[in-house]
């Protein structure tokens, strides 16, 4: 498939584009989506080959509590806005995909709140899991204690058809697939009717599932999604730097290469929307080695937009502990200033050796040196298309080195390269 040698650049659109999240606005005529035009090429001169996009759908605050599914969100623009991003991105040979909220939505949503008050009769009742024991007091469910996030039936043929529906709908306007937000939450009987429903119209859709803990190769087998987020290696890369114990991101490797590559290809990364940045949690220069790891290893790899130049923020848990990791873009890439250029550059060749090795996505990993600070592995492709050997060290100063036959073909000194 298409999206096991896909690489991605994962933008939240809200907060990119500087969009109100607490205060929110309907202003006619904002289009703030359409700033990211100008970082569609950007991304494209970065190296990667498709857009990972945060919620883009009519919200109450920070995206993941949807009002409509149908509709952009009022603080970005509308459906032409959209239309043009996947335009712009197709002629730079970047693919987007959404991410889609299908285990709760917000509860501002009109069809709830219609619901709420016309009682269980209503022809949208069976779309939300409502205890309607006592009539008086009808009891939703809610994503892990939110109250403003409520629950999906997925029991309801009725939540089935209304995913799949909304899975097409924006899949025949030109998007790739989707990322399946908490789909951990979600019975994986349901993906497992749902998917297959929506590849009947689009055999190249990609699905890939935000699943933390659990037996990753059975909930993609169970679930018919394509992949899943891999935040085992996440953590072992962030764990393994801040502490300086290379002995667990070898076994989490191994793990990854040994079990679940058999399997699957995981979705990789060493950032995202709900994590603190990895240039915080490791300093700027292992943040360095964190993407050699990311991009020399098997899996499906998402740069969170803003790591590629060692941009830092801490995650708080908190009212508006997001903000900080979901920073806005500057207007035009031209507005960057120097400081990440040397992080970017790294990413950005990262990226061609991966690219120039396509292999390197189904590969696997064999240890050839481990201590605590220093490590080299070798990614190699089973059926002989090719090899590289990765050092990592922070014994002596921090860095990596990439060889192919003897050969280095990608150096990094932190102390040198300024990342």
């Amino acid at each position: 498939m298409w999206a096991t040698e896909s690489t991605w650049w994962q933008v939240y659109p809200l907060g990119s584009v500087g969009a109100p999240i607490r205060d929110t606005d309907d202003t006619p005529g904002s289009h703030r989506l359409r700033r990211l035009l100008p970082w569609v090429h950007y991304a494209a001169d970065l190296g990667v080959s498709g857009l990972l996009l945060g919620p883009v759908f009519a919200s109450t605050s920070h995206g993941y509590d949807t009002l409509d599914h149908y509709r952009i969100d009022p603080r970005l623009g509308d459906g032409t806005d959209l239309a043009d991003l996947i335009a712009t991105a197709s002629t730079r040979g970047l693919r987007v995909v959404l991410d889609g909220v299908f285990n709760h939505v917000g509860s501002e949503h009109p069809a709830y709140r219609d619901v709420l008050r016309e009682g269980p009769g209503h022809p949208d009742a069976a779309l939300f899991a409502i205890d309607w024991s006592d009539p008086r007091d009808p009891r939703p469910g809610v994503f892990e204690g939110h109250p403003g996030l409520v629950e999906l039936d997925h029991s309801s043929r009725r939540t089935r058809d209304y995913v799949v529906d909304v899975m097409t709908y924006w899949l025949d306007r030109g998007v790739a697939g989707w990322r399946l937000d908490a789909a951990y939450a979600v019975p994986l009987e349901f993906w497992r009717d749902v998917l297959p429903a929506v590849r009947a119209r689009h055999r190249e859709a990609w699905f890939l599932g935000e699943v933390i803990h659990g037996d990753y190769p059975s909930i993609v087998d169970l679930s018919t999604m394509d992949t899943v987020t891999q935040y085992r290696l996440w953590k072992a890369v962030w764990s393994s730097l801040k502490d300086d114990n290379f002995y667990e991101l070898d076994w989490t490797l191994r793990e990854h290469s040994d079990d679940f590559l058999r399997y699957f290809v995981p979705q990789t990364f060493v950032g995202n929307h709900d994590v603190t940045r990895i240039a915080t949690q490791v300093g700027r220069a292992k943040a360095g080695l964190a993407a050699v790891v990311l991009l020399t290893v098997p899996g499906i790899p998402s740069i969170y937009y803003g790591d590629e130049r060692g941009y830092e923020a801490v995650k708080e848990e908190r009212l508006g502990g997001d903000d900080a990791i979901r920073p806005a873009l500057p207007a035009s890439p031209a507005d960057l200033d120097d400081d990440g250029a040397a992080m970017f550059r790294l990413h950005s060749a990262l990226l061609a050796v991966r690219r120039e090795r396509p292999w390197v996505a189904t590969s696997r990993i064999a240890t050839l040196h481990l201590d605590n600070r220093r490590y080299v592995y070798r990614a190699y492709d089973p059926g002989g298309a090719g090899e590289i050997d990765v050092e990592l060290w922070t014994d002596d100063g921090v860095g990596a080195r990439i060889t192919e036959g003897g050969d280095t073909i990608l150096a990094y000194d932190a102390a040198t390269d300024g990342a």
